[in-house]
């Protein structure tokens, strides 16, 4: 038998290739460099993801598909949703790098190595938001966590950081395990791993169709970090290097709501009547659990990782609105890019404020901050308003959107705990704000020029966000409606 290659078109997932080509010179220029010139590391991973980013940008508007087998379904896909779930993660890794170059220098941890395992990462968050097959979207969730594994150990051999990655490895491990075994479920139901095949196959949701969904959705949460699969979560964020917590703590995130909206939305709509309650008590586990503990956390870092707990839980009420809702899947995209900046901007002060590794990451360190560094107090402030949820900010307009869809798809019940939690959140949040106003402190700021930048930009944006949040979601609009539709009908 004659064998025929699948139809590639390279025009697709260029951008992926040159994140990867970046990481895989970067690898090739180390072998030929001293150890003492390894600069050039940093300016090849941001001109990488720039030209990937400008190549992505391009593609806005189209409709292309590649790697298709003969007689089969395309294994990836380049639409606006994929376009604005890259354009979010080239954004990610930009501003990480920003905010890691001085860190890192200070903590003796400027290695090549990790902005090659930065863009390793990111390319497989890329593929994750272009993944038409459920086989490629657990390639892709291996190409982004096994890089993050070994990030999140790189300050070793310090205790925490070893018991940060050896946590990350063997959970995540457990939960991609769980995954692959959901996919196998569903390929026996439905005889085919394309997520149009399975839409079009699993007209009936047997058992089969809903424990795979089950399994999926175990997967999926331990990324996202949703209560009850969250506990790996505090310890690898206080563990791990605090721009790598920041970097994992907004990629991994937003890949892993990819994997699920494509899970969910397109591939299984007509299972909503079981994963929308599946979805919804997830979300009121994780906005509970989340927010009530972060109010006992002293340490900055664990408050903000069980705040990215919560967050989760508010991206989920739009994951549960998603096919009820015609603006769903939109209040989850533009909740997931607000949170990019709200969130990376919280961890950027935070890294100024880390004179060492993990020293000055206590909340009392905070302690008259408005006195030391005033401007950098107020924008630390304004980002925690906008975590909150109040206005003008991007958080607050993130909210509204994911709110309105709740209650368009008739959650009112959940829209209120939302709003609940919300209200709950301002305790541990404002109290940051608190500490920086209303005591004095001592201590030393290491906020470089790269890293001011990063701030002070990702404050500007997150203004932006909640004085004209309706250009940015008009966008999540294009990138959803007729993505979903021509994803869904191959």
């Amino acid at each position: 038998m004659e064998f025929t290659p699948p139809s590639i078109n390279l025009l697709v997932v260029a951008p992926v290739l040159i994140v990867m080509a970046a990481g895989t010179l970067a690898m090739v220029v180390d072998l030929l460099t001293p150890d003492d010139k390894k600069g050039w590391a940093v300016w090849l991973a941001a001109i990488g993801l720039l030209l990937a980013l400008v190549q992505n940008i391009g593609l806005w508007n189209g409709h292309y598909q590649t790697f298709i087998p003969p007689g089969g379904e395309a294994m990836v896909v380049m639409d606006n949703f994929a376009v604005f779930l890259n354009t979010t993660f080239l954004l990610t890794g930009l501003l990480a790098i920003l905010i890691s170059v001085g860190y890192l220098k200070r903590t003796g941890l400027e290695k090549p190595e990790y902005y090659m395992l930065l863009l390793f990462s990111i390319s497989g968050m890329m593929l994750m938001g272009m993944a038409n097959d459920l086989i490629l979207v657990f390639l892709a969730l291996e190409v982004l966590s096994i890089p993050l594994y070994i990030m999140s150990g790189m300050s070793w051999p310090r205790p925490e950081a070893e018991e940060s990655a050896m946590k990350y490895f063997l959970l995540g491990a457990f939960s991609s395990a769980i995954f692959v075994f959901g996919i196998a479920l569903l390929y026996g139901a439905t005889t085919t791993t394309s997520v149009p095949g399975i839409f079009q196959a699993a007209t009936e949701t047997g058992p089969l169709v809903m424990a795979g969904l089950a399994f999926l959705l175990v997967g999926a949460g331990f990324k996202v970090a949703a209560v009850p699969f969250h506990m790996w979560t505090p310890d690898v964020y206080e563990g791990a290097p605090t721009p790598v917590t920041a970097f994992m703590s907004v990629g991994a995130k937003v890949a892993g709501f990819a994997a699920l909206l494509r899970v969910l939305v397109v591939a299984l709509p007509q299972a909503d009547g079981a994963w929308i309650t599946a979805v919804a008590v997830l979300s009121t586990l994780t906005l509970v659990v989340g927010n009530v503990v972060a109010i006992r956390q002293g340490n900055i870092k664990r408050m903000l990782a069980y705040s990215s707990i919560a967050h989760a839980g508010y991206i989920l009420i739009a994951v549960a609105a998603a096919t009820k809702s015609e603006h769903g899947v939109s209040a989850a995209l533009f909740y997931m890019f607000a949170y990019l900046f709200t969130n990376l901007g919280a961890f950027g002060v935070v890294i100024a404020m880390e004179r060492k590794y993990n020293e000055g990451i206590l909340l009392d360190d905070y302690k008259g901050l408005a006195k030391r560094h005033g401007l950098l107090a107020l924008v630390m402030a304004y980002f925690m308003l906008s975590l909150t949820g109040i206005p003008p900010t991007g958080g607050f307009s993130a909210k509204f959107y994911v709110f309105r869809a709740a209650l368009e798809a008739d959650l009112v019940w959940l829209a209120l705990i939302g709003v609940i939690t919300s209200v709950i959140s301002g305790y541990y949040y404002l109290r940051v704000v608190f500490l920086m106003y209303m005591f004095d402190g001592e201590g030393e700021l290491v906020a470089g020029p790269m890293l001011q930048f990063a701030i002070y930009g990702m404050a500007l944006v997150t203004l932006i966000l909640g004085l004209f949040p309706g250009g940015l979601f008009n966008l999540t609009l294009e990138a959803t409606l007729n993505a979903v539709k021509l994803m869904a009908g191959g």
